[in-house]
């Protein structure tokens, strides 16, 4: 117990013994414990002095890729398979998943999290951590919380309302919390507002410990603690790195000094010991490395958004066509990001080779333009422009240069060069596929517009070349689904305005309508809606039925696959609330499935709506408000392609507000037991001749009443003639509120 540590033990375990360990009390049987870089693989540091080269390890697709799978268990199996690599490498906590919102495109570690949708978010990460912890290793689920920008992220202040942090950025948390309790939280390097969130006593213990139940223990991004002391009396457990031994002697002097109460360092350092323990009971491990890739080949698969389809160019035939292959990409992949994450991979599939061993027709190559220039190259481009006149298609390979944490983006647009490619070669050749691959959306207009096929690639890992291949091919009919949207220009985007801040401050001023909820509250034409993505197959969507009770709503629908090919559908249903008391977006999502149908099949798809995805925060009673009424659900393949609408009833939960003497004289009449109190005053004066004539004129007609009805009660107290004196306001109150 740490009980039995000493005031320094229990600081020193409170802090790393470098930066992938826990420190060990060899006295008290307290072993260190390995920590290390995920979320998309295991990052083993291979050597010291280079942080980021790792051992070798399966590259599983970057999360801007597996969320457009849309599919919890192909995240609960990566989630395991993380686990086994982790035992076979002694690692007892895997750093992800990371569940920050993508509320700008140009973030620059938008490759890591999972969408613009916190529902989206929260269900693919439960399972993902559902799948690590069930082999005994734990997950830190991370960065809690309102990290969303790279620019400044060390000490800027995240600025933003408390519906809006309740609803948006802390419902995807609070969901894997609940639902998965992952072994350890990690706070971010961000303030919110105003207060360094490794300092946040209200995030870290009211909210995470108080509201959620969080049980594990709460630790420090790399770097985020600015003050040990405050940090423990906040409710964060372990500072990373370390060792930290100025850091160690504030803890014991304050203790000490009693500045600090020593039950909290004691809990803090009883914590880490729980969770060292947690990790001594996994048993050592091994893995099978090309069943790794195999898996990270089918997510990858699944992953692809196909955009365009103009013709059914796609997919292509074994041996009936002669293939061009432009773009660097094609034959050296993009395949992750920059930063803590980057994996080595134990292998590497190109799509050049790939695509080479798919068909027996001639296959031309061509660079097309240098990675490391953004300026067309003449040469490369006419190269290009010949092997796609020879060839029957074009298959253009092009995307962002880099994705890095660290580093936020300052444009939505393909390099010059690549434009240029694009551009030539669709002149060149009307049968051109354009793959992209890119960690955050690409901007796509107006030169998508020239292109008959379009395939969204993402950052695919390890195996994306073999599965790029795989989709061009038919081998895997296209199911992904776009889980952020892709607008026409930057300037659309609700974030605009407000990313990334200035002086130390970022504004939220889009405030509840992040992403799609934002573009569909300002009916603002869109590239390619969230939600959205195409089939070499086609689906039809029969007439839904919903029904509520005590879980939530109920919703099926019969879908069939109308076309001559299996696939798979993603059903996506959407909610809203028409003539809702608060502000709300045109639709959220708040439950998806993805139904594989076999050609000319129907399934029944069967979806669940929570009740508790359906409240919303109220402000004034500071808790959780499902509103009673008649929802509108939507049934559909994207947010813009709704294929079928049924309007349930659900009761709501009580909500009165309590009357004050500060509420005004609206919220007054508007509530039933105030209305009668207020008239039984203003009519008991008037019969007793206490002069508030006037004052009982004024109430009844419906006019003043609307001009004042924004007045406090306490202040109408004060006009001449009323008869609210302050012992008659007080009992008013009482009256109202038992």
């Amino acid at each position: 117990m740490s009980s039995e540590l000493s005031t320094a033990d229990q600081a020193a375990i409170t802090s790393g013994a470098d930066f992938w360990h826990t420190t060990p009390v060899e006295a008290a049987g307290i072993p260190g414990v390995t920590v290390t870089d995920g979320p998309h693989g295991v990052r083993m540091q291979a050597a010291e002095g280079d942080l980021l080269a790792g051992v070798p390890a399966t590259c599983f697709p970057p999360a801007v890729a597996s969320a457009s799978t849309w599919d919890p268990d192909l995240l609960r199996r990566m989630g395991e398979a993380l686990g086994d690599e982790c035992r076979a490498q002694d690692v007892a906590v895997l750093l992800g998943p990371g569940v920050n919102l993508k509320r700008s495109p140009l973030g620059g570690r938008n490759f890591e999290y999972f969408s613009e949708d916190p529902i989206l978010t929260g269900v693919l990460a439960t399972e993902w951590v559902r799948g690590l912890q069930s082999r005994g290793v734990g997950a830190s689920l991370k960065h809690f919380a309102v990290n969303s920008q790279e620019t400044d992220r060390m000490r800027v202040s995240a600025d933003l309302d408390e519906r809006t942090l309740r609803e948006v950025y802390l419902r995807a948390f609070q969901r894997v919390v609940t639902r998965a309790q992952p072994w350890t939280v990690m706070c971010a390097y961000n303030k919110i507002n105003g207060v360094y969130a490794s300092e946040h006593h209200w995030l870290l213990t009211e909210v995470l410990r108080g509201e959620w139940g969080f049980e594990g223990l709460v630790v420090s991004d790399w770097g985020a603690v600015v003050d040990r002391v405050k940090s423990i009396a906040a409710g964060l457990d372990l500072t990373m790195p370390g060792p930290d031994a100025e850091g160690d002697q504030a803890l014991v002097t304050a203790v000490e000094a009693g500045q600090l109460d020593p039950r909290l360092l004691r809990q803090s350092a009883e914590r880490v010991r729980k969770m060292v323990v947690k990790a001594g009971e996994r048993p050592a491990g091994d893995y099978d490395a090309a069943a790794h890739h195999a898996l990270a080949r089918e997510i990858a698969g699944r992953a692809i958004v196909l955009l365009k389809n103009d013709g059914d160019l796609l997919p292509l035939t074994d041996g009936g066509q002669s293939v061009a292959v432009l773009g660097e990409f094609a034959r050296t992949p993009r395949y992750q990001g920059g930063g803590s994450s980057q994996i080595t991979p134990t292998r590497l599939d190109d799509a050049l080779t790939e695509i080479q061993a798919s068909t027996s027709a001639t296959v031309r190559f061509a660079a097309g333009y240098s990675v490391e220039g953004d300026a067309p190259d003449e040469a490369l481009l006419t190269e290009a422009v010949e092997a796609a006149r020879e060839s029957d298609v074009a298959i253009v390979f092009v995307g962002s240069v880099h994705e890095t944490e660290g580093a936020d983006r300052d444009s939505l647009d393909l390099p010059a060069a690549q434009l240029a490619l694009i551009e030539r070669v669709s002149a060149a050749n009307g049968r051109t596929v354009v793959v992209l691959s890119n960690g955050a959306v690409i901007a796509t207009k107006p030169w998508d517009e020239t292109v008959p096929a379009l395939l969204e690639s993402w950052l695919l890992g390890q195996a994306g070349g073999s599965a790029v291949a795989d989709v061009l091919f038919g081998r895997v009919n296209p199911s992904g689904r776009l889980a952020e949207t892709i607008p026409v220009k930057l300037a659309d985007h609700p974030s605009y305005l407000d990313f990334p801040g200035e002086h130390g401050h970022v504004r939220y001023g889009e405030g509840l309508h992040i992403g799609y909820r934002g573009f569909d509250a300002r009916e603002q034409q869109v590239a390619y809606p969230f939600g959205f993505g195409l089939s070499y197959t086609t689906f039809g969507y029969g007439e839904a039925q919903a029904s509520a009770g005590e879980e939530g709503i109920l919703i099926r629908v019969p879908v069939t696959n109308t076309g001559g090919r299996d696939g798979r559908e993603v059903v996506q249903a959407y909610v809203s609330l028409p003539g809702s008391r608060v502000s709300r977006a045109p639709r959220e999502l708040k439950a998806f499935t993805s139904a594989e149908i076999a050609a000319g099949e129907t399934a029944e798809v069967v979806l669940t709506v929570e009740r508790e995805d359906l409240a919303y925060w109220d402000t004034r009673l500071n808790r959780w408000i499902v509103e009673g009424g008649s929802y509108t659900v939507e049934i559909g393949a994207s947010s813009r392609d709704i294929r079928a609408t049924v309007s349930v009833d659900v009761a709501g939960d009580p909500d009165r507000v309590p009357l004050t003497a500060e509420s005004s004289v609206g919220e007054w009449f508007a509530d039933p037991r105030g209305a009668e109190l207020l008239a039984e005053a203003f009519t008991a004066a008037m019969a007793e001749g206490g002069g508030s004539g006037e004052m009982g004129a004024m109430v009844a007609d419906p006019g003043i009443l609307m001009m004042l009805g924004s007045l406090p009660l306490s202040r109408m107290a004060k006009f001449p003639g009323s008869p609210l004196r302050p012992e008659a306001l007080d009992k008013l109150v009482t009256d109202a509120n038992n």
